[in-house]
């Protein structure tokens, strides 16, 4: 029977395909399936694949340092297997081979994926920078000058057209100099021959007096190279025999000592014949990227938006690869169908095309869509390679969609779905990392695979400590406490003077005492008066500053007006504090001193304060303190300076009314009395321990630390609220607790030190401790640790590495703090020393050295070591720090010394006696240049430095005293809190397998808790998590184990959502080269009223076969979609990672509206597109104030500092540039910028450039920047945009703007914009130009997509251009603009006299973004106007692309609109037929314009200066992000927005002739109009073109004119005229039915 059945099914099979074949042989072959392709290249020329991989040694493996060094070597061993490989797939094999062979077996895999991604040819552009610059530096009298680095390349001449003129691309590829491809920098010379490096090297001293080189963190600088040798800079490329020679002698050189070795690769243009064969692959061809996603949408027609002028044949390209016939078509597998009846290939081919260019659904019926997201996740799970089935259904899914809602539903997979959805929402997706969640969002490739190489180098790390597999995937997964920025200062004591007590004074017997009302909502700054100390503001101030009696002032206002706050004071003397430290940081102070030592005049307030608080109560104290302030001010001859005769009237005077005894026979007694002055010193020392004495004047919120100034107060109360209103809720503060008890014995600490309870805009610096004992010896391995008396055996999680030059006082100041921590007693630290002596250290400096090494190795068990180690700190600093270098029989004395403290301390001396008899210097000398080696190495840190490395964080001690033993108690305390307890706890708990049992000592342990903890430290990882364990995953999910894996993956995800369509694709990725343990719950919508997915979608993803197995050349990765359906308009759109501009460069046909049917012959459509740039970001603040909105910044190189510039926006201060991969330099641009503001940190720069912040782009993945800029000393009260009211600009003054626009800011004409423009003419305000236009230049901006409004805006410029006289420049969005348009535009421009210029602005990420393409469009045309200009811009007037301008548009530009930032036309109302639409005259838009009219968006004026003085731009994306997060919101974007922010950006209305359609305004009013808008009809639905020629008699003409035009350009035929077709008043025939049901987007945009 089954026999039977199967041979009449091929009947069937044959009958179809015959009928097929004979009804319609020509019109099956014209409906042949066709496909298309899409690729990005990069805009620099591609760059070996060998140096590339060099680059990923360095990036992979940053816990081994010589990895980079390693590879060269292996391959300059290996060069000459290089004649072996003869394709570029070979040399790829070869390349990861040796990755291999240097790798661990996961870092290998991801290797190989990074090699195909490309993703290090970024680092190779800077360094072509670099190389240029080296060059540039030195010209050379040879022809070839290298200087000439813009153009020499071997590059085509087109592109090298382009490239000139993008001044941002920097790292244009140099010419080789004179033919030789390496050379050496060294900073005063270059040398190209190995003869004159050898003869430098033997004499170096005469380049002493050049700069050297700068290098940078990226820079590879060889693992023997001493530090402060002379920099040698090799620019080559591995494989040329150059590179060889002089790599062998540097490196020599290093070893020797003689050099600072540093590599910088680089093949230098018409180098490639001189490499070998491997070296060359990837130089040859442009650099197509991956790691991207390409959409097609099928598109709704409901108005017929296409060109039907004719189809563009373009160049027909062969198709670029065969079909996959084993693909799935209705049910039929193609490839097994010819295997069986091969002799019926052709017929069952055209059955085939049949089938696929019938598949395509976008509709379905209710009951269909009813279980489709269900029965998709059934065939998903049950798939034999679940992921693979996963991408076919969501990336193809118009075709699938009919054969899954056909299929049997199991209603276990449905219960399960639907019992996972009470706990998360229907069709949410989440991704999580070794349980950090990943915001899909923003996720792609590159970030990504950063993720997972962070992951694998840090359990490669940990595998090679020994540490077992279970226990790091532990380590990996655990997520660490969150980071609390909330440290309070427990400054509990009685030095806290309080001026009130709400809970128990009379004056708030009457306030209320439920503490639940501070749960209750009030009005905005609203107070809550409850009787009880929820909020204790203490201020802690010197009385004798003006900052610290204004301060008193405040204090005493604020609790005259009933604030309810607790209100108390600190009081110190800074003069008295400074003396305590001179005298050598000591914290107690010798009473014998105080006779001696003349009082200062805080110290004398405070002992008065005190007598009078003792004496006269707290109220009368605080009195006396006002009343010096007041005295103060209002004495005449003092200029605001305290003198002691106002303390002295200020105490007689509050004094008097109650003294019984004269208040002066007081003042005198009171100078005698030592108990007062004790008290007062005690209140300063105990201000220096809480380290509050440097901030000056400062005030602390229930402990937490505040800058005094205005509105802080408030500020910080209102900060708190929550956090008290948060533990009244949970039950944890009632009206018995104590509430500041409380929050300082929960997170108190006992001092405050900024560096170390780190402000959360400045991040601890951590590095790696790890990574250093891994590469081999290492100096960590040979420390002995000091350790508090009886604690040597326990255990210490807490390690403190001191890095001290103690030939410093600094230094020596560090070290002793250290020992004195010490010696206070620490149970859980311990602390090793590294000397960073300074080149050259002298004899006694050694001799410490040796001796302090002595003791830690050899007596650190002994009880009074550390007393020994302090007694010789304190002689040495005595007797050796300040004298010059001591003769030679000084040494003995100093070794008798060392004895006698051994002997005192009951240390043997005999053992210091004889190792410092046969003391070597020049041996240890060496020992010493191995740790300043390391410590600027791994640490960063120069020799002479001298810093605190906890556990991987490292703090440089930047003066004397800035650390102090309670400061190393406090970076134990913090760091034990918040980064090693839980490691800790998992590593006491491990099972140790591979270690011998003898070496697992609380040293070993020790070790491995700090290496663990700074490894960890260094990772960048979310805080946020969730708990996917709770979710079911029996039914409804795929799981993927692989228990030998670091990674584990957790993911929620809907399978028919954009999200889902980018994640299958990454999660392919990750499981065929990391193979992760995965948990893919599917969480798909469980009831759909509509196709979920109406598109088809490609991630693009590198492969091997992108290699090719045939030459030397690299295809690169591209999109391609197969058998698209030929009759549905298709839409194209990229998703692209968020830093990147793209653009499109080769694209024969529409990419709005792909038609397949009308392709002709050619089988597949290409588009090309170009990475224009990376997009560099970032947000400015300015401290305690709004951001400063209007700051304009510039970027450049060293060379060129302004190659592009941008403002700050007020919304989060942010701005964005556009970059290229290079090192540039970031400044406040000359001006009212620079003159208001300077950068506040991280800024590098010399006497002689202004302060810059220097910014490295070395990678795809763009930078987001943060930074502060601080108000320069005097100018803190001005403002930096100056109204041009203020300048008294009258309106007079024609074209006369004085505002900062017009004379601060010419120098801004090149902003983010992407300038393309024609090479402007130098016109006056009177035009030179063959037209002969004069006057003011007209400045016009519009918009277009797609070909048919690219050839309506051709026809606008030319109706603008015939209608007026005067210059005109337009201004076009770059982004959707076709490449015919841009190579169309230049040769309009100067046939028809105008200029144009080419602009673009990149979406930010904080603003929501808006999904469809015609809705982006339509936020372009508002949302960015303040800063997608040049700032130099002042005016400029929107034009839709449609419309037809029949008026001097010169009288639209200079009207007077009245102050107004905008102008609009309003709707007119004469054609009754449309009163039904006109919705703004009803419901909620009646009630919201209040009168107002509703304008039409299709013309308006926009005054930049006033638009951007009003902060409009602000304002209207606040309003935006408000309104748009509601999808029934903002339905005309461009047109709702403006409107509905009328009544605070203010609109003025134009008069009606301005714009007229013919939908909305009747023929009545025709004749006047000076602008024709082709408005969409939502009756008729007529098409646009058909409308254009039928209502504007002038259209056809001008659309001939352009089409005739444009065809010349192109050397193309041109249609002729069609005839004007009447009316078309019934739906258009050629409208997909299909599509009715829904409005056309196009349709919205006006009405």
């Amino acid at each position: 029977m089954g026999t039977h059945f199967r041979s009449g099914f091929w009947v069937l099979v044959v009958l179809a395909c015959a009928s097929m074949y004979w009804n319609g042989p020509v019109v099956a072959e014209n409906r042949r399936p066709k496909n298309v392709q899409v690729a990005i290249r990069a805009k620099w020329s591609g760059t070996p694949l060998l140096l590339e991989a060099g680059l990923w040694f360095e990036l992979l493996a940053k816990e081994r340092k010589d990895l980079f060094w390693q590879f060269i070597e292996v391959w300059l061993s290996a060069e000459k297997d290089d004649a072996d490989s003869f394709t570029a797939k070979d040399c790829l094999k070869k390349i990861v081979n040796y990755g291999h062979s240097l790798l661990s077996e996961s870092l290998a895999s991801l290797f190989e994926f990074s090699l195909t991604l490309r993703s290090a040819s970024p680092r190779l552009v800077l360094y072509r920078q670099l190389a240029g610059e080296s060059l540039s530096s030195f010209p050379l009298t040879d022809e070839s000058n290298p200087n000439k680095i813009g153009g020499e390349t071997s590059e085509t001449n087109d592109d090298m057209e382009t490239k000139k003129l993008d001044p941002l691309l920097v790292g244009v590829n140099p010419k080789s100099p004179s033919g030789k491809c390496c050379w050496v920098d060294t900073g005063g010379s270059l040398f190209f021959d190995r003869s004159d490096l050898l003869l430098w090297l033997h004499s170096p001293t005469e380049s002493d007096s050049f700069q050297p080189p700068e290098l940078f963190d990226f820079d590879h600088i060889h693992f023997s190279s001493s530090v402060s040798r002379p920099v040698a800079i090799l620019y080559g490329a591995l494989g040329t025999e150059c590179f060889r020679k002089f790599h062998v002698i540097l490196v020599e050189a290093a070893k020797e000592g003689k050099v600072k070795y540093v590599v910088r690769p680089v093949l230098p243009s018409g180098c490639e014949t001189k490499i070998g064969h491997c070296g060359v692959v990837g130089t040859k061809d442009p650099l197509n990227l991956g790691g991207y996603g390409v959409e097609l949408a099928l598109k709704n027609m409901e108005y017929k938006a296409m060109d039907d002028s004719m189809i563009k044949k373009g160049v027909t390209l062969e198709d670029p690869r065969t079909e996959d016939l084993s693909q799935e078509v209705r049910g039929f597998i193609f490839s097994k169908i010819l295997e069986r009846k091969p002799e019926l290939s052709s017929e069952i081919m055209a059955f085939r095309d049949y089938l696929l260019s019938s598949t395509v659904s976008d509709t379905l019926d209710v009951w269909e869509l009813k279980d489709l997201g269900h029965q998709t996740a059934q065939r998903i799970v049950h798939a034999s390679d679940p992921l693979q089935s996963m991408q076919e259904i969501n990336q193809n899914f118009p075709s699938v969609v009919s054969s899954l809602s056909r299929m049997k539903l199991n209603d276990s997979v449905k219960d399960e779905i639907i019992t996972n959805q009470r706990m998360i929402p229907p069709g949410k997706s989440l991704m999580a990392l070794n349980g950090a969640l990943i915001n899909i969002e923003d996720i792609d490739l590159y970030l990504l695979m950063d993720m997972v190489h962070q992951v694998l180098s840090l359990a490669d790390q940990f595998s090679k400590l020994k540490i077992p597999q279970s226990t790091v995937q532990k380590l990996i997964s655990t997520q660490p406490p969150t980071e609390s920025n909330m440290f309070r200062v427990d400054f509990r004591s009685t030095h806290v003077h309080y001026l009130n007590n709400l809970e128990e004074d009379a004056k708030y017997r009457r306030w209320r005492s439920n503490l639940n009302e501070i749960l209750m909502p009030v009005f905005p700054g609203q107070l809550r008066y409850i009787r009880k100390n929820l909020f204790h503001a203490v201020y802690v101030l010197d009385p004798a500053t003006v900052c610290g009696l204004e301060s008193i002032d405040m204090i005493l206002s604020m609790y005259e007006n009933n604030l309810p706050m607790r209100f108390g004071v600190i009081l110190y003397s800074t003069t008295f504090i400074k003396m305590v430290e001179m005298s050598g940081g000591e914290l107690q102070v010798s009473k014998a001193e105080d006779g001696q030592v003349g009082e200062d005049i805080s110290t004398m307030i405070i002992r008065l304060f005190i007598y009078m608080k003792e004496n006269q109560g707290t109220q009368m104290a605080f009195q006396f303190l006002s009343n010096v302030n007041r005295l103060r001010t209002e004495s005449e001859d003092s200029s605001g300076v305290l003198e002691v005769h106002h303390v002295e009237g200020a105490f007689v005077e509050t004094l008097l009314p109650k003294a019984k005894t004269p208040p002066q026979d007081i003042l005198l007694k009171l100078e005698k009395e030592q108990n007062f002055k004790e008290l007062s010193q005690e209140s300063s020392i105990f201000v220096l321990k809480l380290g509050l004495s440097k901030l000056q004047c400062c005030f602390l919120m229930n402990g937490l630390v505040f800058d005094n100034n205005e509105d802080a107060l408030i500020n910080a109360m209102n900060d708190e609220l929550p956090r008290i209103q948060e533990q009244v809720y949970y039950g944890h503060i009632s009206s018995h607790t104590n509430v500041l008890e409380k929050f300082l014995s929960e997170s108190g600490i006992q001092r405050y030190n900024p560096q170390i309870v780190a402000d959360t805009k400045v991040k601890p610096r951590f590095i790696s401790l790890a990574s250093s004992i891994l590469g081999g010896e290492s100096v960590l391995n040979d420390i002995n640790y000091l350790h508090s008396p009886d604690t040597i055996d326990d255990l210490k999680p807490v390690t403190h590495l001191l890095a001290v030059d103690i030939t410093s006082r600094k230094g020596m100041k560090l070290l002793h703090e250290g020992i004195r921590y010490l010696i206070g007693g620490t149970k859980s630290s311990r602390v090793g020393v590294l000397f960073s002596v300074n080149p050259g250290p002298d004899l006694p400096s050694l001799l410490f050295m040796k001796v302090f090494e002595i003791t830690a190795s050899s007596y650190s068990h002994k009880k009074k070591v550390l007393n020994f180690l302090d007694q010789l700190c304190s002689f040495y600093a005595s007797e050796y720090m300040l004298a010059s270098s001591i003769a030679a029989e000084g040494t003995q004395a100093f070794i008798d010394k060392v004895c006698e403290l051994a002997d005192a301390n009951g240390i043997p001396s005999n053992g210091y006696k004889s190792i410092l008899s046969e003391f070597s210097v020049d041996e240890f000398r060496g020992h010493l240049n191995k740790v300043v080696q390391f410590l600027n190495r791994q640490l960063a840190l120069e020799s002479g430095s001298n810093a605190v490395i906890t556990n991987g964080r490292v703090m440089v001690s930047v003066d004397e005293g800035a650390i102090l033993s309670h400061d190393l108690l406090l970076l134990e305390s913090v760091e034990f809190k918040q980064r090693i307890k839980f490691i800790l706890e998992i590593i006491e708990e491990v099972k140790w397998q591979d270690v011998d049992p003898d070496m697992l000592t609380s040293k070993f342990i020790s070790d491995v808790i700090m290496f663990v903890s700074s490894a960890m430290a260094t990772r960048d990882r979310s805080s946020e998590s969730a708990r996917f364990e709770i979710l079911n995953a029996k039914y409804s999910a795929v799981v993927l184990n692989n228990g030998n894996s670091s990674i584990h993956i957790d993911a929620v995800v809907d399978p028919l959502s954009p999200s889902g369509q980018k994640l299958a694709s990454l999660l392919r990725v990750l499981w065929k080269f990391i193979q992760p343990s995965m948990r893919i719950v599917l969480n798909p919508l469980s009831s759909l009223v509509d196709i979920p997915l109406k598109n088809y979608y490609r991630y693009v993803i590198p492969t091997m076969d992108d290699f090719s197995s045939t030459d030397y050349t690299i295809s690169g990765p591209k999109a391609f979609f197969a058998n698209m359906p030929l009759s549905k308009t298709l839409t194209m759109n990229l998703d692209v990672p968020e830093p990147w501009l793209v653009e499109p460069v080769i694209a024969v046909h529409d990419l709005d509206n792909i038609l397949l049917e009308n392709l002709g012959d050619t089988r597949t459509l290409q588009a090309v597109f170009e990475l224009e740039a990376l997009l560099l970001t970032g947000h400015c603040s300015e401290k305690d104030h709004e951001p400063p909105r209007g700051l304009q910044l510039i970027l450049g190189t060293k060379s060129t500092p302004h190659l592009v510039d941008t403002l700050v926006m007020a919304n989060l201060g942010y701005w964005q540039m556009k970059v290229f991969p290079g090192v540039w330099y970031l400044q406040l641009a000359p001006g009212r910028s620079s003159e208001l503001y300077l950068l506040n940190e991280g800024g590098v720069g010399s006497h002689d450039t202004p302060l810059s912040k220097r910014i490295t782009i070395d990678d795809l993945r763009g930078k987001l920047v943060h930074l502060e800029v601080v108000k320069k000393k005097g100018k803190e009260q001005e403002t930096l945009l100056i109204s041009s009211d203020d300048n008294d600009l009258q309106e007079g003054k024609k074209g006369n703007r004085d505002s900062w626009n017009s004379n601060l800011l010419k120098w801004a004409s090149g902003f983010i914009s992407g300038k393309e423009q024609l090479k402007k003419s130098e016109r006056t305000s009177v035009g030179q130009g063959k037209g002969g236009r004069h006057g003011k230049t007209i400045n016009i901006f519009s918009i277009a997509s797609g070909h048919l409004y690219e050839r309506f805006l051709k026809i606008m410029i030319l109706s603008v251009l015939k209608n007026s006289n005067r210059p005109v420049k337009f201004w076009f969005i770059k982004n959707y603009l076709s490449p015919q348009f841009k190579d169309v535009i230049p040769l309009m421009a100067k046939e028809y006299d105008f200029e144009y210029e080419l602009i673009t602005y990149k979406w930010p990420t904080w603003l929501h973004k808006q999904k469809e393409k015609q809705r982006i469009i339509w936020a372009y045309k508002i949302l960015f106007l303040d800063v997608i200009f040049p700032l130099s811009l002042e005016k400029v007037i929107f034009v839709d692309a449609d419309q037809i301008v029949r008026a001097d548009m010169g009288e639209l530009y200079d009207m007077d609109i009245k102050g107004r930032p905008l102008a609009y036309t309003p709707f007119c109302d004469n054609n009754k037929d449309m009163d039904g639409y006109r919705f703004w005259r009803q419901g909620f838009w009646k009630d919201h314009l209040r009168g107002r009219p509703y304008h039409i968006s299709a013309l308006y004026v926009v005054d930049l200066v006033k638009f951007r003085e009003t902060a409009a731009g602000d304002n209207l994306r606040v309003f935006y992000e408000t309104l748009s997060k509601d999808p029934n919101s903002l339905s005309n974007l461009d047109q709702d927005l403006p409107n509905f922010a009328q009544h605070t950006v203010p609109i003025f209305s134009l008069p009606q002739e301005w714009l007229w359609c013919e939908s909305w305004c009747g023929n009545a009013t025709k004749s006047k109009a000076k602008t024709i808008d082709l408005c969409n009809n939502p009756m008729t639905k007529e098409p646009k073109l058909q409308g254009a020629r039928r209502i504007v008699p002038e259209w056809p003409d001008l659309d001939f004119e352009a089409r005739q035009f444009t065809a010349k350009v192109l050397g193309e035929e041109v249609e002729p005229q069609e005839p004007v077709a009447p009316a078309i008043q019934s739906e258009d025939p050629i409208t997909d039915s299909s599509a009715k049901e829904e409005d056309d987007q196009e349709s919205k945009s006006e009405l």
